[in-house]
């Protein structure tokens, strides 16, 4: 099944590339920085990247923002609320939520690739309320009921 999402680059941010996946057969489209200037984040810190894009999708789409694990793995920088959901009715700068978990300062240059998006089918789901469920062999079992494998 193929879907058409429309794309606006936001003025003053011609020079940054558009989303873009790098393989054939990735499942997620690498985004950009479009900071004005340089964002250097101290370890602990977080900031909000913009990537100068805006989208439209169909209702049944939900993009997701999730991290990319070259970042991760050499630097700590990864996603916080990953993965962010960008939901079909929004049409406002998509940016990028950034925490530095790494032990060094790391420096987001303009047109970096910063983080993939990733698009889902949402299924359309009606809420039942009912005073009980059925049973199941989980149970209410919840965080670790299982142990350590």
């Amino acid at each position: 099944m193929s879907y058409e999402v429309r794309l606006k680059r936001l003025p003053g941010n011609e020079d940054v590339p558009i989303p873009q996946k790098m393989s054939d057969l990735a499942s997620g489209f690498d985004l950009y920085a479009a900071a004005a200037e340089p964002i250097t984040l101290q370890p602990g810190e977080r900031t909000l990247v913009p990537t100068g894009i805006a989208i439209a999708m169909p209702a049944e789409l939900e993009a997701q923002i999730r991290p990319r694990s070259g970042l991760a793995l050499k630097h700590g920088i990864t996603c916080l609320n990953s993965p962010g959901t960008i939901d079909a009715d929004y049409r406002g700068e998509i940016k990028v939520l950034l925490v530095n978990l790494g032990q060094s300062a790391f420096t987001i240059e303009r047109k970096e690739r910063i983080a993939q998006m990733v698009f889902q089918v949402v299924p359309s789901v009606r809420l039942e309320v009912v005073a009980e469920l059925d049973d199941t062999v989980r149970g209410a079992g919840g965080f670790g009921h299982t142990g350590k494998q």
